[in-house]
């Protein structure tokens, strides 16, 4: 007979109480308890969450699964690219006006401005020296040319320091230039005022004042001089650089316009998208805008620095080396024998001039600044430049003669008179007639070379921000008319 199982009774199995608290479910392996008091189910860990780019590129993935999707991204990346071409083909090109127009009003002047200020101090120890061998015969068209000089070469570096930096190296040398004038000026004026009293005192006065000039004044004028012409150098180099980086994205952007309409082409069959034909043109339009204004300007550019900006550097060379030649040859009757310096300076400064051949060999065999300056003028400044060279001639001619008078026939009376003279109508067949007649004609020839200059260079900034404007225009054009074709297309899945 079977044990009766039950409460109480020997060997009975009772079962376990559930350790919850009363009125919960027994806990099953496996299985989520829930409630209070239940223990919770574990979780896998969850990832980090996609952040920057992978949440960029998980939006593009999303958004490239279907038509629609496609065409909004396609629409929003031309749009981008047509106003990025844009705006980059304007800023380039507005950088390059900017430095046209700095050619013309700012870097160019100021290079002339310098050479102006070197001629004219050159010019004024010339006429100083003179006007002291005429002594009490200096007329009031000599005094009357030194006091300008002075007055004209004051006003030049006033003005040129009021368009430069302090900080700048130019402003340095025009400091300079600005606290020695003033001396020189007063050296002269004691050497003029001894000399009218027959004082020996005089000349070393005036030798004194000359050294003065071409040992600080000259030199720093040189040196402003090479620092205006470097400026205007980087000026035009920026001018006539290429946009570079505005021809690669004109190509993208209308790569990227014939990729995405022919695509459109091969799901719709539709062979043109009005829309994308109008920003294609607008882009179009803009990249040759920008290649023919750039090719242009470049062109008138070129031709000013060729005929105007190169012709008037190595033309200013030549001035300033026929204002010494003419200094040397004043004060070498103004030394009366007592030094040679000044002969071997003229000797110096002529083979300069006209290189090292013969008096009687053709200027086009020359190899001397004024040859250069010749090689590089324009056609009608090269006639007046020849005429110069020919007075040129002459005054060495008329030179060498009064030297002869000085140095072999002890004739120094004679020599000062075949050099200089207070008489309007002897000057013509004086060594001072002919140096006259050659500075004369430079200053011609320098005059014809500056039209050139301006005549070329001036339209140029214009040009380029004309095709600026009509580039940032075009951009914003195209993108509004490829957004609008697409548009059409999108509207198609509504």
């Amino acid at each position: 007979m079977a044990t009766p199982v039950g409460n109480g009774a020997p060997g009975a199995v009772v079962p376990a109480r559930p350790s919850g608290p009363p009125g919960t479910a027994p806990a099953v392996p496996g299985v989520p308890v829930s409630g209070p008091g239940a223990t919770p189910a574990r979780r896998p860990p969850a990832g980090p969450a996609p952040r920057g780019l992978s949440r960029l590129r998980a939006r593009l993935t999303d958004a490239t699964r279907t038509a629609p999707g496609r065409l909004q991204l396609a629409g929003a990346v031309l749009a981008v690219l047509t106003v990025a071409f844009g705006a980059l083909t304007a800023w380039q090109l507005e950088t390059k006006a900017e430095a046209a127009n700095r050619v013309v009003r700012h870097s160019q002047p100021l290079s002339k401005d310098a050479a102006d200020i070197h001629r004219l101090l050159a010019h004024a120890d010339t006429t100083a020296a003179t006007g002291f061998l005429l002594a009490g015969e200096e007329t009031k068209t000599v005094r009357g040319d030194y006091e300008n000089d002075l007055a004209s070469a004051t006003g030049l570096i006033a003005k040129a320091a009021a368009q430069t930096t302090i900080d700048s190296p130019a402003y340095q040398k025009l400091t300079e230039l600005n606290k020695q004038l003033p001396v020189y000026a007063g050296l002269v004026e004691t050497a003029r005022a001894n000399n009218r009293l027959g004082l020996p005192l005089g000349g070393a006065y005036l030798r004194y004042a000359s050294e003065q000039m071409q040992g600080t004044l000259l030199q720093r004028a040189a040196e402003l001089t090479a620092i205006e012409n470097d400026e205007l150098d980087k000026d035009y180099a920026e001018a006539k650089s290429s946009p570079w980086a505005a021809y690669g994205l004109g190509v993208l952007t209308l790569g990227a316009l014939v990729w995405v309409q022919v695509t459109l082409f091969r799901r719709t069959n539709r062979v043109f998208n009005p829309g994308l034909l109008g920003a294609t043109a607008a882009v179009l339009a803009g990249a040759l805008w920008l290649a023919v204004t750039g090719l242009t300007t470049n062109a008138a550019l070129q031709q000013s620095w060729k005929q105007g900006a190169q012709p008037l550097r190595a033309l200013n060379t030549a001035r300033v080396q026929v204002l010494s030649a003419r200094l040397a040859e004043n004060l070498n009757l103004v030394a009366r024998g007592s030094t040679t310096a000044y002969a071997d300076q003229w000797t110096t400064i002529t083979q300069q001039l006209a290189g090292s051949e013969p008096a009687n060999v053709p200027m086009e065999q020359h190899s001397g600044s004024l040859r250069q300056a010749l090689d590089l003028a324009p056609a009608d400044a090269r006639k007046q430049i020849g005429d110069a060279d020919r007075q040129y001639e002459t005054w060495r001619a008329r030179h060498d003669a009064a030297h002869t008078l000085e140095t072999q026939q002890a004739d120094y009376q004679g020599a000062l008179q075949a050099t200089v003279t207070a008489d309007p109508a002897a000057e013509a067949n004086t060594a001072d007639g002919a140096f006259k007649a050659t500075d004369g004609a430079l200053d011609l020839a320098a005059t014809t070379e500056q039209e050139h200059f301006e005549r070329s260079a001036k339209g140029a900034e214009g040009d380029l921000r004309l095709a600026a404007l009509a580039a940032a225009l075009l951009g914003v054009a195209a993108a509004a008319a490829a957004l609008r074709g697409l548009g059409r297309r999108l509207a198609e899945y509504r």
